[in-house]
């Protein structure tokens, strides 16, 4: 196990104002790491950026931006850049899920989503990727799902969209291994945070026993040190996701119907 030293490096988590992306932001500064917190809400992350600085003496810099926006990773480089700042450490965190029968979702929330759950973390890495390949020293971490490793009936656009995270993820890892840069896809199943009140429905976590984002950022960090491509929270969504190979893909989207189904329909 190759331990990743983190005092004094700097973290950009997207993301950051709640969930996964604040108990990342909190865990990375334990650890001695500078972080820039990204999101929508600015009053959220001045709370926290303050927090932080105070409980574990690192900076912390509030940054808030819409990452569904198309312009908006240029926009958040750009401050970033500004406050002279460079990159060591990328956890595209931040992104949403929809429910419901396909034609019956906003088209417009839906490009949002597409948006922000590939578009943007696409964006950001190649920003932010290069610095780290030419140092040879960083890490980025892409949130995923075990929706990655399924089709989604009712949540088709973000298990679709996971899925890109999960292929995206592992290809970068392929092609950086062995030059300086540790690349990551974190694939937590259901988990207690905000999600599933944005997505205005709990039908989508398929009856699954919710993790906490404390055990979905601790298998983040051993997956690190583990210098794994990808790495699932959780034994039983671990075994889940490998015994679907066992199914034909007709079998599994069949099931996941059944398992997703809206209890309306």
């Amino acid at each position: 196990m190759n331990k990743y030293v983190y005092r004094n490096k700097l973290a950009l988590v997207t993301g950051a104002s709640s969930g996964i992306g604040k108990v990342y932001a909190k865990e990375l500064a334990k650890r001695g790491c500078h972080v820039v917190l990204a999101a929508r809400s600015k009053d959220k992350l001045d709370v926290l950026a303050g927090e932080i600085n105070r409980q574990y003496g690192v900076q912390a810099y509030a940054l808030a931006c819409d990452l569904s926006k198309a312009d908006a990773p240029r926009q958040l480089a750009g401050q970033i850049s500004g406050l002279g700042l460079s990159v060591d450490i990328l956890i595209n965190n931040a992104g949403f899920g929809t429910y419901g029968r396909f034609e019956g979702i906003d088209p417009e929330r839906e490009q949002e989503e597409i948006m922000l759950n590939t578009a943007a973390l696409v964006d950001l890495t190649h920003r932010f990727l290069p610095d780290m390949l030419r140092r040879k020293d960083g890490i980025v971490v892409n949130v995923a799902s075990m929706a990655a490793f399924m089709p989604c009936a009712y949540s088709a656009v973000y298990g679709a969209t996971k899925a890109f995270v999960l292929s995206f993820s592992e290809a970068l890892w392929a092609e950086t291994r062995g030059r300086g840069v540790k690349v990551l896809a974190l694939c937590p199943g259901a988990t207690g945070t905000g999600f599933f009140d944005a997505v205005g429905s709990k039908d989508m976590a398929s009856g699954q026993k919710l993790s906490t984002p404390d055990k979905v950022v601790e298998a983040g960090f051993r997956g690190i040190d583990r210098g794994r491509s990808y790495i699932i929270d959780g034994r039983t969504n671990y075994f889940m996701a490998q015994s679907i190979r066992l199914f034909s893909r007709r079998r599994v989207a069949m099931i996941m119907e059944r398992m997703s189904k809206q209890s309306g329909h």
